[in-house]
């Protein structure tokens, strides 16, 4: 005979999203890549994407908080007294390792086929991947995302030599074989500002020597590190700049001439290791031309930042998902919270950031697999810079959705609150890439032109409702034409964040309602015709801060989309012209 466990005061503690599977319960990434991704491929990898998403949701996550309370430590010397730095990492980092590198190949996998498929990956397919693994751990993708660049370098840069020592073994799944790629570009004098680099060069035979330091080193310990450096005689600034490849061991097994000398204590992204290092004379060998270095390793800058924008968007979802298991299992004062009208309206500030993030990264993934260099080149800088502060709020909303247990370290939300703010500072800071959507995609490269020139091709083929349509036209002219006008006004540099938000909320809000309308006349859900509509309301909108507004139509729109139910097309018509 069964016997049900009786209740007990314990059991009045909303649960969090421990056992649940990532990518089942997100219903958007779903619908989205059923737009984006072709047929084949999506039916391929939809079983490894369910399998990482109840990876995510249990081990995954079990290992992260390890990793996360038991952070490296650096050793001076080995068990036999020589003077070899390395680094001692908890268990459970190493079995994060195991499922990113090894079982996943997420390295690898822009390179080589993974996971059973034909041919390397396609961008949409290798963020998929990468926004699942987020929700769960943020800091092991620094890791899996700069050996993923370094690969793509050494190939694009490197001279055979070069490739043949080090590619074959950088996106090999051996974890005994594997060469893992760091980028070291800090120096004190800063991380944005490349230009004052101390980092010499001197030309030794068929090898560099370094001389200096670097002052921020991710993946410290890694096996095959890039790095800005001065070539003597090199003109200063950042013409003199060129871009060397730096093995941690030499050919003949010794370790290369330079040391860590310390570990960061960093505030997020604990279980990696980031320190700070000294050369002295370390080989290392050029890539590409002399002088050209910052200009090639800014390929790895945008697609770090990429990367970064993904990573922000998997972490809002599960933000937003910890602020629904509260809202919907917490009873406060006689009524279930999601109940309460507040409560509902800070459900849609998270979802509105959550969804917009997606929206514009899978666009960013989808320019970079058709080649349309010019989209990539503003939607990149534009995710960064919004989805990575977006995060910080989402996280801090999810937190104080679950109360002083959020504050608690047993819980998920304060590894998520201090992991977003990292993700705003690495690869530039938010007025670094407000300057660069700004100054450079839209000031110099005209990049702006064909985000318009998409964005209008997308809105007019969708069957957005036509009043709707003509709004959301409307709102992506105004945007692009403001920032075209900043970028033209050397003295307006202080309206380059609120000229670049504005270009993120306008693209989000046309990609939402083209999205919705196609699923929505597919027989799927519409929902993101209310998505867009909400983002032009509370992002775009001028709201009198002492009016009292009429909230119905907006509560309708929450009703729906708090509620798991299909919003047909139909539906989304009518919630639209209230």
């Amino acid at each position: 005979m069964a016997f049900e466990r009786p209740m007990s005061r314990s059991d009045l503690i909303a649960p969090d999203c421990r056992g649940l599977n990532f990518w089942s319960v997100d219903r958007s990434v779903q619908d989205l890549l059923s737009l984006h991704l072709d047929p084949a491929a999506l039916a391929h990898f939809t079983p490894h994407f369910e399998r990482l998403g109840g990876i995510a949701g249990n081990r995954l996550d079990e290992l992260a908080l390890q990793a996360d309370k038991r952070t490296p430590i650096l050793h001076f010397r080995d068990r036999f007294g020589r003077d070899e730095d390395w680094v001692e990492y908890h268990p459970a980092y190493r079995e994060m390792e195991q499922i990113g590198f090894g079982e996943f190949g997420l390295h690898a996998m822009s390179h080589k086929p993974v996971l059973g498929w034909h041919e390397p990956v396609t961008p949409l397919v290798k963020y998929a991947f990468q926004y699942i693994f987020a929700q769960a751990e943020f800091a092991l993708l620094c890791p899996l995302s700069v050996t993923d660049t370094s690969t793509m370098l050494i190939q694009k840069y490197g001279d055979e030599a070069t490739k043949k020592r080090f590619v074959d073994r950088m996106i090999t799944q051996d974890m005994s074989q594997l060469l893992k790629g760091a980028q070291f570009m800090t120096e004190k004098a800063g991380g944005s500002d490349v230009s004052g680099n101390a980092l010499t060069a001197r030309k030794v035979g068929d090898h560099w020597e370094l001389w200096g330091d670097k002052w921020f080193c991710s993946c410290v310990d890694h096996d095959v590190i890039l790095l800005l450096a001065r070539c003597e005689g090199a003109p200063a600034g950042n013409a003199g700049l060129s871009i060397f490849a730096m093995p941690r061991r030499l050919d003949d097994g010794s370790r290369n001439r330079y040391r860590v000398v310390r570990l960061k204590d960093k505030m997020g992204s604990r279980s990696m290791a980031a320190g700070e290092t000294i050369m002295e004379g370390a080989v290392a060998y050029l890539m590409g031309e002399q002088g050209r270095g910052l200009k090639h390793m800014m390929d790895q800058v945008n697609l770090s930042r990429l990367s970064h924008g993904f990573r922000a968007a998997g972490m809002m979802r599960r933000c937003l998902n910890e602020a629904l298991q509260v809202a919907r299992h917490r009873t406060t004062f006689g009524r279930t919270l999601i109940d309460h009208p507040m409560a509902r309206r800070q459900l849609l500030k998270l979802m509105l950031p959550t969804e917009q993030a997606l929206s514009v990264g899978l666009a960013a993934a989808v320019a970079m697999t058709q080649g349309n260099e010019a989209e990539l080149r503003i939607l990149t800088p534009m995710l960064k810079y919004r989805a990575s502060r977006d995060n910080i709020t989402v996280a801090t909303g999810a937190m104080e959705m679950r109360g002083g247990n959020g504050f608690i370290e047993d819980w998920g939300n304060a590894k998520l609150v201090r992991d977003a703010h990292l993700g705003l500072l690495w690869e530039g800071t938010s007025s670094v890439n407000a300057l660069d959507i700004v100054r450079r995609a839209v000031g110099k490269e005209r990049a702006h032109e064909a985000l318009a020139t998409a964005l209008h091709k997308d809105i007019e083929s969708a069957p957005i409702p036509g009043q709707f349509r003509g709004r959301v036209a409307q709102l992506v002219d105004r945007a692009v034409d403001f920032a075209e006008k900043v970028s033209k006004q050397p003295e307006a540099e202080a309206s380059c964040r609120k000229a670049a938000s504005g270009l993120y909320h306008a693209t989000s809000a046309a990609l939402m309602a083209a999205e919705g309308a196609r699923l929505g006349e597919k027989g799927g859900d519409a929902r993101r015709l209310l998505l867009s509509r909400l983002v032009i309301d509370h992002r775009l909108g001028n709201a009198d801060p002492f009016s009292l507004p009429d909230h119905r139509a907006e509560d309708a729109m929450t009703a729906a989309l708090l509620d798991d139910r299909v919003v047909t097309l139909d539906r989304a018509m009518e919630l639209l012209g209230g």
